[in-house]
């Protein structure tokens, strides 16, 4: 073979190879699905094991990740990028950062209680009866009361400031979760085996409306942006996201989630909304004037159904039950 056609064909197959390797590199960029971008992956303390909500407080920059399965609470300094502070706590479901309180309240579930502790010093200051398996929480700053979905007990329990039980609030059916609407000073709780959300006037503790979702099966994650007077409701069993529209109270959009859609987070200052989904299925969603459109829709890792964004940098954490060492680990993305 002639030198200047061996060039030639040398030239020709590795023109191939990159073709090859960029298609491949932009067929997994579109097989991924998701407009974000990893930016690290930061090994976690304890067994591969189950975690559920993170609470990100943003006057001490730290992410509280409830670590389920291992029973501990972490307290996550997203500067450093270390674990800070870890608290036994039973079976530990859901975490709420309360900075004008200075303190962190979490439902330790095998223990049937919730968890007063100062988040400056991780001390447990009080513990207090939430039923038969608290889970979500919320914080209503007007009344200073905390409000704790006791899942399969169909109730909502209420805490006062110190961590002291002071009401509860039978729902009818199984809790999902529950958010506080600024817009009405209200209460919102999914009833999962009603598929409604019960309206709570936090200054009775009282339902004071029912409204039902239509095309939901199991209304479970829920997320209120006060500001829009939106709310945005998963739906567990049928893989779907409704619209709710807070001025009206009717239902005005559906979205195809992950199967056995989870968490909810909302960046704040991009008005991006984060569904994760047991499946670990990740949709990503932009909020409009009136609803959402969707950004993308892809399986992130096994057991992605937990998510948290810190809306002044817009990154994202996923912890993950087991990482590339095989360990737990806390993946951070960011919008690609």
């Amino acid at each position: 073979m002639r030198p200047t056609l061996t060039i030639a064909v040398g030239l020709a197959a590795a023109l191939a190879v990159t073709l090859a390797v960029s298609g491949s590199v932009v067929a997994a960029t579109a097989a991924h699905g998701l407009p974000l971008k990893t930016v690290a992956r930061v090994p976690l303390s304890g067994p591969p094991i189950r975690f559920d909500y993170t609470n990100l407080d943003p006057t001490t920059n730290q992410l509280w990740i409830s670590h389920m399965n291992a029973s501990q609470l972490l307290a996550f300094d997203v500067r450093t990028r270390k674990i800070v502070k870890t608290i036994s706590a039973p079976g530990v479901h859901g975490v709420i950062a309360v900075p004008t309180l200075g303190r962190v309240f979490a439902s330790a579930t095998n223990a049937q209680q919730v968890m007063t502790i100062n988040a400056k010093t991780g001390a447990v200051l009080a513990r207090a009866p939430a039923g038969a398996y608290p889970d979500g929480l919320a914080y209503d700053p007007v009344e200073r009361h905390v409000f704790v979905s006791d899942e399969s007990g169909g109730v909502e329990t209420v805490l006062n400031a110190s961590g002291r039980r002071i009401a509860t609030i039978p729902l009818g059916g199984q809790a999902g979760n529950v958010q506080y609407d600024a817009g009405s000073g209200h209460v919102l709780a999914d009833v999962q085996t009603r598929d409604d959300v019960a309206v709570i006037d936090p200054k009775t503790n009282r339902i004071i409306r029912r409204i039902a979702m239509p095309g939901c099966n199991n209304d479970h994650g829920l997320y209120v942006d006060s500001s829009r007077r939106l709310a945005f409701v998963a739906c567990d069993q049928n893989a779907t996201l409704l619209t709710l529209d807070l001025r009206t109270m009717t239902v005005t959009g559906h979205a195809s989630v992950g199967d056995s859609p989870d968490v909810l987070a909302f960046d704040t200052s991009l008005r991006r909304l984060y569904v994760s989904a047991e499946s670990g299925v990740v949709a990503v969603f932009a909020e409009t004037a009136h609803g959402l459109r969707k950004l993308g829709q892809a399986f992130l890792a096994t057991e992605a159904h937990t998510v948290a964004v810190d809306p002044r940098t817009h990154l994202v954490y996923f912890p993950l039950e087991s990482g590339s060492t095989g360990g737990p680990q806390l993946l951070i993305m960011k919008p690609s």
